[in-house]
């Protein structure tokens, strides 16, 4: 690996790109790239001059690089779920909180577990629980026996943010057809924007009838919920 491939390698990551399509662009194995972001900062701390000094004191200690906490195939898997997060439009930190509490086994976090587990601030990590909370991924909980807050996401998690998308995509419907009325109806940009509000309010009614019928998959203790 040479100094440049790792410069390539950072650039990559600052793009968004998963790490198969860092190693198409590098012509190497996904897992080299894999094994080389893991052994040095993961991909928010990689930095190329640290990779290279790391990799000169492991030539001098004779010893090899510490595995990776996954397995190479496990977490390049789970780094392309976080980078399509990414490229639908979640914040990078955000969709790593989102993951971390999916693999989380009852799947809750307090913030120092989330920071300390992803090596960010802990400012970072309120943001990101902030706009995923927004978007209906995750939810607080106070902690009983404590003053701090506990993170969770839950078996419904994808339900109620489905709840939210439509009521921000009719949002957008009201918005859409009141712009439409005011260049008038009879227009061309009035029926266009119509037209794009009469679409947008028929998509958001299909989605949320198709949650609710298939809305029985995220709660397996009541079988019978959610079905038409």
């Amino acid at each position: 690996m040479t100094q440049q491939d790792r410069q390539r390698i950072a650039a990559g990551l600052a793009d968004g790109l998963s790490y198969r399509q860092i190693a198409r662009r590098l012509d190497r194995p996904a897992s080299t790239i894999t094994r080389e972001i893991a052994r040095n900062g993961g991909p928010a701390g990689y930095r190329p001059q640290q990779a290279y000094q790391a990799t000169l004191r492991r030539a001098r200690r004779g010893t090899p690089a510490p595995p990776p906490a996954s397995t190479p195939p496990v977490a390049a898997m789970e780094q392309e779920i976080i980078e399509m997060a990414v490229r639908a439009g979640m914040p990078r930190t955000a969709a790593r909180v989102h993951h971390d509490l999916a693999l989380s086994e009852d799947g809750r976090r307090t913030a120092a577990e989330l920071t300390r587990r992803l090596n960010v601030s802990a400012a970072s990590v309120s943001v990101a629980v902030n706009n995923l909370v927004q978007a209906g991924y995750a939810r607080r909980e106070r902690d009983p026996r404590g003053r701090r807050d506990i993170y969770v996401i839950d078996d419904d998690a994808w339900y109620r943010s489905v709840l939210i998308s439509r009521h921000q995509t009719l949002e957008t419907v009201r918005a859409t057809m009141s712009l439409a009325e005011a260049h008038g109806l009879d227009g061309p940009v009035g029926q266009r924007l119509a037209k794009t509000a009469a679409f947008l309010e028929r998509v958001s009614l299909d989605m949320i009838e198709s949650a609710d019928r298939w809305r029985h998959l995220l709660t397996p203790s009541d079988p019978t919920e959610g079905r038409s």
